[in-house]
């Protein structure tokens, strides 16, 4: 019986071959057994930031996972997602009751500096005025755009402004600037990260016009 020459070409490409299928086997079942882990985690998350933008941070902070679901099914009763006149779904609209009232909370996504932004802009029943904010980012800069996401304080001041112009009722008028035009349409920018403050208030104007117009409107 011949000895197996470990240094020819076919050895080598045999072996590689072997360690490859079983490095994806591997990587394929670890994938498998933590999927339904990791959408879990990630419908967790997109559930406690909806309660955010319904004002119902202080609810939800310290408490338990099971908790947060059992409010976020308390709170949240419907998704409404209408077919336009060709069939295809339109945007995903969350219905919830709070303190009685009815409440929808619109899903935005936009471009910040760094990457990916996002919202969720809860409107009151009237679909005018807003109920709450709630935003997110993927990388942008700790202590200035970053804050859209940390600073709680800057997310309270949507509350009570009003997506339209009370001379206008068809167009987007929510904003962020620098420089406060209207106090029932606009919001302060996060004091040093421009960029970001105008990428939120890009995809406030975008998505609104865009995504929801139908929506607001009917």
């Amino acid at each position: 019986m011949s000895k197996l020459n470990t240094n020819s070409n076919t050895y080598i490409i045999i072996y590689s071959t072997f360690l490859v299928l079983i490095v994806a086997a591997l990587l394929a079942g670890t994938y498998v057994l933590l999927k339904g882990r990791q959408d879990a985690n990630v419908q967790l998350d997109t559930q406690k930031q909806i309660l955010y933008s319904l004002n119902l941070r202080d609810s939800i902070n310290g408490a338990t996972d099971q908790q947060i679901v059992s409010l976020y099914k308390d709170v949240v009763k419907d998704t409404l997602m209408e077919n336009d006149e060709k069939g295809k779904p339109q945007p995903k609209v969350y219905k919830a009751i709070v303190n009685g009232d009815s409440v929808f909370v619109l899903p935005l996504k936009g471009q910040g500096m760094w990457g990916g932004i996002s919202a969720f802009l809860a409107v009151s029943s009237d679909k005018n005025t807003i109920y709450g904010a709630y935003f997110n980012h993927e990388g942008e800069t700790a202590g200035l755009g970053a804050e859209i996401k940390d600073n709680a304080a800057w997310q309270k001041k949507f509350q009570g402004k009003t997506i339209f112009a009370a001379d206008n009722d068809t167009t987007v008028a929510l904003s962020v600037e620098k420089v406060v035009s209207d106090a029932a349409t606009t919001v302060d920018a996060v004091t040093g990260a421009t960029v970001t403050s105008t990428a939120v208030s890009k995809m406030l104007q975008d998505q609104l016009k865009n995504k929801y117009m139908d929506f607001l409107m009917n």
